[in-house]
């Protein structure tokens, strides 16, 4: 029998383990956290033997395989004793997908994945598809493979996924943008975070889809450099050559695939915004390649609901708008938000800053925003950034503090954005556990 360690017993690890076992394998779960009591509960139904508040290096290196979850980093120390025994260490994602004979639709980019994965997940469903929704999002890819028996799975995939990738190969592969993430993880060298974000095209043939924004130029310029023997299929806000999808002169959103011809004003796009333009191309793009009707592509993009704490609005509290979105855990993600707004705003921003530089937004900011409130540990580098930029610069200690603060200083007809463009590690479990923290406060004005 062989042997296989799962490291992290979250959502991810729990399912690799309960797959793992169905598969037949030894199994031995480690986290070096504690686990929560439903991933117990999970691995007890299972008789999946775990530890946790400790990695046991005699029980994890008499392995040829390791699972690892996407949140251990590579400079931990058991990864690295795992690796001076040169043992694999792979993702959730890589060991799921060679127990299922399921088409993978798979979106990555530094922005809009989210958005991007439920809005074809949504369409699929719309259209009678037997499609499972997974990755970075929702119950773990894992445990929909051991469980369930769908045809179809929207995967999203982060950059820590792809980097345990190897063998997988994706049906249709969506890379939405590349800006800089995650560089602390990274040895703060975007290269290798970008290299990254590339392995998703790794292993497409001739058979498989290409959907990529040609707008964006780091994806442009790393395309030139690597062969993708997939069929491409870009798209752009304007076409200048072979975008398969675009915005005409008239508003319209048209994507022209094997010689159908679909159109739709951006104006009846359920998801407002230059970035959510691009989002909609490229779920639009993915329903032709699918052969889903016009009709249920274009009621798709109408009638999508969105994804919690990204631009989710919340509340209007006498006149003044609250929106949520905590999930913009990076500069780039925040320039969207700050980009859609057509009122004046007080902004929520801070965490742990992952490498960031505040320039690119400097110039936005200073025009949306008349008041920034500063909800981190350390705010050293926004008041840095912004002090000589926006009028009034402030810190709070927690999130009420943040919205009660954000409310005396909006007038009526103004926003309160939430937008942190940091992880939320330093005061919050996650971005949903500050997303909620946000919209209970907000609750409470």
């Amino acid at each position: 029998m062989n042997r296989i360690i799962i490291l992290g017993g979250g959502e991810s690890g729990t399912g690799s383990a309960i797959l793992a076992k169905k598969q037949g394998f030894d199994v031995f779960l480690s986290d070096n956290g504690t686990i929560k009591s439903k991933y117990k509960e999970m691995l007890y139904n299972y008789d999946i033997p775990w530890e946790e508040n400790k990695h046991t290096e005699r029980l994890i290196l008499e392995t040829d395989e390791v699972i690892k979850s996407p949140g251990i980093p590579d400079r931990s120390a058991i990864i690295q004793a795992i690796r001076k025994k040169e043992i694999r260490i792979i993702s959730e994602i890589e060991f799921a997908a060679r127990f299922t004979r399921a088409k993978k639709i798979c979106v990555t980019g530094s922005n809009g994945k989210t958005t991007t994965t439920s809005l074809i997940h949504h369409m699929m469903k719309k259209a009678g598809l037997n499609a499972g929704l997974a990755g970075n999002i929702g119950r773990s890819f894992a445990l929909q493979v051991a469980e369930e028996n769908y045809d179809y799975y929207v995967l999203e995939l982060s950059s820590f996924q792809l980097d345990g990738m190897y063998e997988f190969r994706a049906d249709i592969v969506i890379l939405l943008n590349i800006t800089p993430d995650h560089l602390d993880w990274y040895d703060f060298n975007m290269q290798n975070y970008v290299d990254s974000k590339l392995r998703i095209t790794q292993n497409l043939s001739e058979d498989e889809f290409f959907v990529f924004c040609s707008d964006d130029e780091i994806t442009v310029r790393e395309l030139e450099k690597i062969v993708v023997k997939a069929k491409e299929l870009p798209f752009a806000l304007k076409k200048k050559d072979k975008e398969v999808a675009y915005i005409d002169d008239e508003d319209n959103l048209r994507i022209e695939y094997r010689s159908k011809d679909f159109s739709m004003s951006v104006q009846d796009l359920a998801l407002k915004g230059k970035h959510n333009q691009y989002n909609s191309m490229a779920a639009g793009i993915t329903g032709s390649v699918l052969q889903i009707r016009k009709e249920l592509i274009r009621e798709s993009l109408m009638d999508f609901q969105g994804v919690e704490h990204r631009l989710e609005k919340v509340l209007t509290v006498h006149g003044i708008q609250f929106i949520n979105d905590s999930k913009a855990t990076n500069v780039n993600s925040t320039w969207y938000a700050l980009e859609s707004l057509t009122s004046s705003a007080v902004w929520i921003a801070g965490g742990i800053d992952k490498g960031n530089n505040y320039e690119d937004i400097i110039d936005l900011a200073g025009e949306k925003v008349k008041a920034l409130i500063c909800l981190g540990k350390d705010n050293e580098k926004l008041h840095k950034a912004f002090d000589q930029h926006i009028e009034t610069v402030i810190d709070a200690s927690d999130m009420e503090q943040a919205v009660q603060k954000a409310y005396y200083l909006a007038s009526k007809g103004e926003t309160v954005l939430l937008s942190p463009a940091c992880a939320s590690f330093d005061l919050f479990e996650n971005y949903e556990d500050r997303g909620w923290q946000f919209k209970e406060a907000v609750r409470k004005l």
